[in-house]
């Protein structure tokens, strides 16, 4: 317990999946955190279940003026502002031939554009804060080809390359911030049962049935458990980095 005390945090797609776990994670372990969605009933009830240490904003992470008033309530309501974890993000299937260009664009929006704006808001603050963590969530279509997700792949990759800028600006700056990414193969949330059924709900017992012999998924609380690490003064040498969960799925023999 207590390896985030006196910390602050953003997380934003903060309602359900990963961003939930994110952020109840990092609650229990001493962090003050500011939960930010869409989805404005589900990421109140988040809040609502950490309790006093959290709050929600709704938030559209593709809007700047939103993110200047996120960064801004954060820092009144809790006085500083120390790890931003970039997890919002959409999926929709599509190859280069079918993807049309408003998905394209759409996509782009949210997963790359999303936290380019995170990150380039929150520098300020961490640096009055003394320093901070920056956590971008990645995805393993960054590192290798997939046919049937180019917005997305390319939207991955996107943040893939802006971590490593601002990792090494801010090593250039000496502002105290790192920023690594997180690059996690298939995890079982939400957001993969509406891509593969599109529905705008997912039951518990769907998003369970992701997970066969044949092709073990991630839960959510494993991509926690290293944003949490990252998060925490534990990694302070550890900048710059691609952080793989994928059990192993980007170098397993097609033939194993």
């Amino acid at each position: 317990m207590g390896r985030v005390s006196g910390k602050v945090a953003i997380v934003t797609g903060g309602a359900s999946g990963m961003g939930k776990a994110d952020a109840i994670t990092l609650a229990r372990e001493g962090a003050k955190v500011m939960i930010t969605d869409l989805n404005e009933a589900a990421g109140q009830q988040v809040a609502a279940e950490i309790g006093d240490a959290a709050r929600f904003m709704k938030h559209d992470v593709s809007n700047e003026d939103n993110w200047k008033a996120v960064i801004a309530e954060t820092l009144k309501v809790f006085g500083r502002l120390d790890i931003l974890v970039n997890n919002a993000g959409v999926m929709k299937i599509g190859t280069i031939e079918d993807t049309t260009l408003e998905d394209w664009q759409f996509i782009n929006r949210i997963n790359s554009d999303g936290v380019f704006l995170g990150c380039k808001h929150a520098i300020p603050a961490m640096e009055k804060s003394g320093g901070g963590s920056i956590i971008n969530m990645s995805s393993i279509s960054a590192m290798q080809g997939m046919p049937f997700i180019a917005a997305y792949s390319a939207s991955k990759g996107a943040v893939r390359g802006l971590t490593k800028h601002v990792a090494v600006y801010c090593k250039v700056k000496k502002n105290n911030i790192r920023c690594n990414s997180i690059h996690p193969d298939g995890v079982k949330t939400p957001m993969i049962v509406k891509v593969a059924t599109g529905k705008d709900t997912a039951t518990q017992e769907e998003i369970d049935s992701l997970d066969t012999p044949d092709y073990p998924m991630a839960e959510p609380q494993d991509i926690a458990d290293l944003v949490l690490f990252l998060a925490s003064d534990e990694s302070r040498f550890i900048t710059g980095s691609e952080m793989m969960i994928d059990n192993a799925a980007m170098i397993t023999p097609k033939s194993a």
